[in-house]
């Protein structure tokens, strides 16, 4: 993996959201034999929700998983959720496999689980993805979709999630979800938020699919193989059951979003997205390719669309609110919420757009 990395100062830091002590003592009892040695963690950064460690004893690695610091929406960031699909799953796309979880917060402060530390890179800047070339960009990017297809086609059932989520209203309860986000995390006035919410909430669709929905599907939450083909899914935190749609539409909100800013200065943008890279499939294509795959009717498109503006919007603001609470650990938090005016324009927009 290429995660830029922290070593965190103290095993019992408070600040770093993981006390080695404390780990050490739960592992040796519930899970004896797990580890070697003395442990080590370090801050994978780059994530901009939930915290993700590298842990060591010396001799094996895993990836431990935890909520940000400090106070979170009461269903998000559920550490179960991401254990429980993720373990589900293994066998039908890429996953890593589940270790252990605790939910005894005496221990590190949350809930919490460890897995199987995958050999793979999230691609998440162009100055990563350039140096294949434009071919095997192309490829990836295809890779990426026929992934997306594969996981929209399991059948819950068959893999024991039939009660891992409510498939009906789904759509719905994420207009009101997302909304009570943003409300919660607003600390500046957002000039077309409350227009977007209501257009949303006035254009529901009646009956919508039910599959497995990831929550957050995009380049970077797959890591590629030394094949560049995918080696496994990650970032299961925002998964349901509901509308498989929602993760197409997300991807390709990103993506928007990374062409659009593009054009920005230096100091409000960050690094150029790994979508932008040359060869990388287009929003166009995109679509084509997940119709033709999937099989699927994208038919009234443009409410997923709009409502995964929101959904970012809410997302971004949400970690913005909690870096400037002092709440998020490692760098690169300077520009978050910057575009969250812009996707509540785009929102609006592809509402109109698909009319």
């Amino acid at each position: 993996m290429n995660e830029q990395t922290s070593t965190l100062e103290s095993a019992s830091d408070s600040r770093s959201g993981v006390d080695l002590v404390r780990l050490t003592t739960w592992l040796e009892a519930e899970h004896s034999g797990l580890i070697a040695g003395d442990l080590s963690v370090r801050l994978i950064e780059g994530g901009k929700s939930n915290l993700t460690y590298e842990l060591t004893d010396g001799t094996h690695d895993w990836i431990l998983r935890r909520p940000p610091l400090g106070k979170v929406m009461a269903t998000a960031h559920d550490m179960k959720r991401e254990f429980t699909i993720a373990g589900a799953l293994r066998g039908a796309v890429p996953v890593p496999e589940m270790i252990a979880y605790c939910d005894d917060h005496d221990v590190l402060g949350a809930d919490f689980y460890i897995m199987e530390r995958i050999d793979g890179v999230p691609y998440r800047f162009r100055e990563e993805l350039e140096p294949l070339g434009a071919e095997q960009v192309e490829a990836i990017g295809k890779r990426l979709i026929s992934i997306l297809v594969d996981l929209h086609q399991v059948d819950p059932a068959e893999v024991g999630l039939t009660e891992f989520g409510r498939p009906e209203g789904f759509l719905a309860r994420q207009v009101s979800r997302w909304k009570k986000q943003l409300d919660a995390s607003r600390t500046r006035e957002l000039p077309g938020a409350d227009e977007l919410h209501a257009e949303l909430e006035a254009r529901v669709p009646a009956h919508s699919a039910a599959g497995i929905v990831h929550g957050d599907f995009r380049l970077d939450n797959v890591l590629m193989g030394a094949d560049d083909r995918p080696a496994a899914i990650i970032d299961w935190e925002l998964a349901t059951l509901g509308e498989p749609l929602m993760d197409l539409a997300l991807m390709l909100t990103y993506q928007k979003r990374a062409r659009l800013v593009a054009d920005w200065p230096e100091n409000l943008k960050g690094p150029a997205d790994a979508t932008l890279t040359p060869g990388y499939p287009s929003e166009n294509a995109i679509i084509e390719q997940y119709a033709a795959e999937s099989g699927r009717d994208l038919d009234g498109f443009g409410f997923h669309l709009g409502l995964a503006c929101f959904k970012l919007a809410g997302i971004s603001e949400g970690v913005r609110y909690r870096h400037l609470k002092g709440q998020m650990l490692g760098d690169g938090f300077e520009n978050v919420g910057n575009a969250v005016p812009l996707l509540i324009e785009i929102g609006h927009e592809a509402l109109k757009e698909f009319d």
